[in-house]
């Protein structure tokens, strides 16, 4: 999908950590039973109407664990990330005093089996064979796939089809090593990331190819055991996901668009992803998938 600079926020990486609740708005109106976690949320409370599954909630498919983006490893305790706050922020636009967490297999996510949700926030990428069985929102966050190595290695763009790559079931990490890569050894697919990176660490694969947004907390989070040497750019960005049909999705579209314009989500980027990166993605080298990309 072409992307334009009003369409997709930038990550930032700087910035302090706010940690924040509230059920104001910035006019100063508020909604007596929000609960929205420990997110700060902004804009007119009540200034869009939906019509959600669960009266007075908004409910959000994702799959857990997915550190800085939900924090918190069910649906009960997550309280915080970038996801979870846009949803926050959504909510309160939208006169929804909270937000219902649903945890859901990726798979099922993308595939349009997933049902009675309002919308999905998985950094999912949107592409053409997922937007035959959902619909997306307009993209909200850019996307590269990054590559993650034990620290000591040396895998780099010349030699990575011949080691054992791990992706993520489902992703288009997934499929971009199969149809771009094209790996002279079978690929290890898990089901989540956690379980992949630590199968990297103990040596049962040599490299992950995954989304850099994610990819980027493991080497400050496993104590730089594992780095990040390179990416792949995919010209791909982040788009919330809505069931095929959804009656809100052009009000939820303009609450996203309100979202980026305003520069809410630039700020839960720098707050909740820039927190855990601990490196600039913009430095990281570039590789090339020998076609060009």
């Amino acid at each position: 999908m072409k992307r334009t600079a009003a369409a997709i926020v930038s990550l930032a990486v700087s910035g302090a950590l706010i940690v924040a609740t509230s059920a104001c708005d910035q006019g100063g109106s508020e909604s007596s039973n929000a609960h929205y976690g420990d997110c700060q949320v902004s804009g007119r409370y009540g200034e869009f109407q939906l019509s959600p599954v669960t009266a007075g909630a908004l409910t959000v498919k994702t799959t857990l664990p997915a550190p800085g983006w939900w924090n918190g490893r069910t649906p009960d305790s997550v309280k915080s990330g970038y996801e979870y706050c846009m949803a926050a922020n959504i909510a309160h636009r939208a006169g929804l005093d909270r937000v219902k967490v649903e945890n859901a297999p990726f798979p099922e996510v993308v595939s349009g089996r997933a049902k009675d949700f309002d919308l999905a926030l998985a950094q999912i990428t949107i592409t053409p064979e997922r937007s035959k069985v959902a619909a997306f929102s307009p993209p909200y966050l850019s996307s590269t796939l990054g590559v993650l190595i034990r620290d000591g290695e040396k895998i780099n763009e010349d030699n990575i089809r011949d080691v054992r790559i791990g992706v993520a079931e489902g992703t288009t990490g997934e499929e971009f090593v199969r149809d771009r890569l094209k790996p002279a050894k079978p690929l290890t697919v898990f089901a989540n990331d956690p379980e992949m990176v630590t199968a990297l660490e103990e040596d049962r694969i040599d490299t992950v190819v995954h989304d850099t947004t994610i990819l980027l907390a493991y080497p400050q989070k496993r104590k730089g055991r594992v780095r990040l040497v390179g990416q792949y750019r995919t010209d791909q960005g982040y788009g919330a996901l809505y069931p095929k049909g959804s009656p809100d999705k052009d009000e939820l579209d303009r609450i996203i668009r309100q979202l980026i314009d305003d520069g809410t989500l630039a700020k839960l980027s720098a707050v909740y992803l820039g927190a855990a990166f601990n490196q600039d993605p913009a430095k990281i080298p570039y590789f090339t998938a020998g076609d060009g990309s």
